[in-house]
């Protein structure tokens, strides 16, 4: 199998070993019901999505590294957006759920990975 994108399998599969990380220590806690203010808080909820985001967009990223050309403009854009959407997101997620005044900063993996997606549907089909 031939990797057309290296950076984005490489960081691709460094966000899913995080992901492992970070929800084997937040898992540590999970038991207790007022973890973090209990099941529903605002902080638990950014947490979890914190972690899940740095597992999906990983794998998001592995595959966008085998599965796009990358001969074209569209293409190679694409692959530095959504790396800087899956390495911010997680990040951004933790941060919110430590002081809500940094959810300001989810417009920088929410733009990035949104262009990202828009680029690659525009450059067709592999």
């Amino acid at each position: 199998m031939t990797t057309l994108h290296p950076l984005n399998w490489y960081v691709g599969w460094w966000l899913i070993l995080a992901a492992f990380i970070t929800g084997a220590g937040i898992g540590l806690f999970f038991h207790r019901e007022d973890f973090w203010g209990g099941y529903a808080s605002f902080r638990r909820r950014l947490v979890r999505l914190g972690h899940i985001a740095l597992a999906a967009l990983g794998g998001l990223n592995v595959l966008f590294s085998v599965a796009t050309p990358a001969a074209s403009t569209s293409t190679h854009a694409a692959s530095l957006l959504l790396l800087i959407g899956a390495v911010s997101m997680g990040p951004v997620c933790f941060l919110t759920g430590w002081r809500q005044s940094f959810r300001r900063l989810f417009f920088i993996p929410v733009t990035s990975l949104t262009a990202a997606v828009v680029l690659v549907l525009l450059g067709g089909v592999p």
